[in-house]
């Protein structure tokens, strides 16, 4: 919640401060945060804190007659930092000539003579207009996380996503096209390997810090609170969430591991319009903090930036190793992960990464794409759904597809879409040879196929959507995977019949089980898996079932 605006009292005399101060609480202080200084020097300085913190200010009540620094010149500082605040003088009889005159030289608002006795005719009315008049144009400061950064920069997107996946609200500034962001610099005058410059909402000032670093600032949980968990998940895409439902709803003590932000890929996608229940869709993020704040009232505890370092097995018990180092142990775990984009292999793509070139959605860039030309590899139907997103920003979406036909791998229903919208463009059996620009994307270079004749496009953003692989290096030996990196569960470990070698229960691996007993996988890393949300989150709550089956044996 935005603090209070705040009115605003100096003057040298503490028992004519304490006073004003009184009876500015008594009429003010139920709207106003009512705060006070005995010199103009500490005025300025609290006024600077305020600043920092984004605070707003509406009034000064100043007595002119102060040491050092008299009452018009004090303003006149503080209007530099307030120029909208209303400015009154508190005056003797003797001094109502300089308190005329700084009206006139000082654009000070009105001035109040001493004693102001009774404050309902001598004080109240003046401010209340004066209040008023500041109140028809004012306009609450954001009082959340403000990132000051580059359009494109590789560690600015980082940032933004990363707040974004994570439903932090945040108010991000351009440094060459936000005002407010030019007058943080001059306020802060970072370095330039200091900015990206994130403001906390307390008004600390955080350089270039990590997404870890600002989870920890923000108090995002990343340390277990317990030793030992019935249920562990690896990962926080809609199987995941679903696993995390089901099991904390069902009695078992549930830890959830995410090394990024809950939803996963799935939360990245602006729109999906094949759930079941949502016939008019719902955003990938909607989802997300659906099943979020699902899994959360039923007492699931989610780490969220971290991630499974290793895993190792001790008896009936499996322990993971996080990537901070610590370790948490329980007796089941369901492994979620999901997948990572494939990056595209040619040069300069790895340089313009977060500068114009971005993995997924993206949907955190989409505005700075406004009337541009950006381009989306891929045909699927995560490319198809960023397709039409940015199609509502930019003027054109050029959409490359290495096949001979978008709906081979495309829903019919996103096909019809994209085929019938005016700013969208599919050039089929295409493909990327080359990306430049100095700072930001600026041009890529594309190759049709089947004639090999190449084409130099002018775009600012390329969204790539490439194929994925999934995240389970850290599994070492211990677990069984295809060639390709997918885990291997239930009958697909089957040898001639028979489980395969080393398993030790008398039974079969169940149907989304590991080779490790009270190990499953569930969602897109799980081997034959179908790549869709609905099918994701049936499998993490199935899975389930089958961690109350091993744990009626083990526990």
């Amino acid at each position: 919640m935005a603090s209070k605006p705040v009115i605003f009292a100096v003057d040298d005399d503490p028992s004519v401060l304490s006073a004003v101060s009184r009876d500015l609480r008594q009429h003010y202080g139920e709207r106003f945060r009512i705060m006070r200084a005995d010199s103009g020097a500490a005025a300025l300085e609290a006024l600077g804190e305020l600043r920092q913190r984004n605070e707003a200010v509406a009034l000064f009540l100043v007595d002119q007659r102060m040491p050092q620094m008299n009452g018009v010149e004090f303003l006149a500082e503080a209007i530099s930092l307030y120029p909208d605040a209303k400015r009154a003088l508190l005056t003797a009889y003797a001094d109502t000539d300089a308190a005329i005159k700084a009206i006139n030289t000082a654009a000070v608002h009105y001035y109040l003579l001493k004693p102001w006795d009774p404050p309902e005719e001598q004080l109240y009315p003046v401010l209340d207009d004066l209040i008023e008049d500041w109140q028809s144009s004012y306009r609450p400061p954001f009082s959340g996380i403000r990132i000051v950064g580059h359009r494109y920069s590789a560690e600015t997107h980082q940032l933004k996503d990363f707040l974004a996946r994570n439903h932090v609200p945040y108010r991000y500034l351009d440094i060459e096209r936000d005002p407010e962001a030019e007058t943080i610099l001059q306020d802060f005058q970072p370095q330039p390997q200091q900015i990206p410059v994130v403001i906390m909402p307390d008004g600390t000032l955080v350089h270039a810090p990590t997404a870890e670093a600002v989870a920890d600032r923000l108090g995002l949980q990343r340390q277990a609170g317990n030793p030992f968990y019935d249920l562990v998940i690896i990962g926080g895409g809609p199987a995941g969430l679903a696993a995390a439902v089901y099991g904390a709803s069902e009695g078992l003590n549930t830890l959830m591991i995410e090394r990024q932000a809950t939803g996963g890929q799935a939360g990245t996608s602006s729109r999906i319009e094949n759930y079941l229940g949502f016939p008019s869709g719902l955003s990938g993020a909607d989802l997300a903090r659906r099943a979020t704040t699902q899994a959360r009232r039923f007492g699931v505890e989610i780490l969220a930036p971290q991630e499974a370092a290793e895993l190792r097995l001790d008896g009936p018990y499996r322990i993971l190793k996080l990537g901070d180092g610590s370790e948490v142990a329980c007796h089941a775990v369901i492994l979620a992960m999901g997948l990572a984009y494939r990056h595209l292999e040619i040069p300069n793509a790895a340089r313009l990464e977060g500068a114009g070139i971005y993995y997924g959605a993206s949907i955190t860039e989409a505005t700075s794409c406004q009337d541009q030309t950006v381009f989306v590899v891929g045909a699927g139907n995560s490319a198809g759904q960023a397709a039409l997103y940015l199609a509502g920003f930019a003027q054109q979406v050029v959409v490359l597809v290495r096949g001979a036909a978008l709906a081979a791998k495309m829903s019919q229903y996103l096909v019809d879409r994209i085929q019938q919208h005016p700013r969208i463009q599919v050039r089929l059996e295409s493909v990327i040879t080359a990306v430049d620009g100095v700072n930001s994307l600026e041009c890529i270079t594309v190759q049709h196929v089947p004639s090999g004749a190449e084409e130099t496009l002018l775009g600012v953003g390329l969204f790539i959507f490439i194929g994925a692989i999934p995240r389970t290096d850290w599994l070492g030996n211990s677990i069984r995977r295809d060639k390709f990196g997918f885990i291997l569960t239930g009958p697909a470990l089957l040898e001639d019949g028979k489980p395969p070698q080393g398993w030790v229960e008398d039974r079969d691996p169940f149907l989304l089980e590991s080779n490790v007993p009270g190990v499953f996988a569930v969602g897109d890393v799980r081997a034959q898996s179908v790549k869709r949300v609905a099918s994701a989150v049936g499998e993490g709550s199935i899975a389930v079932q089958f961690v109350h089956q091993y744990l009626s044996r083990v526990k």
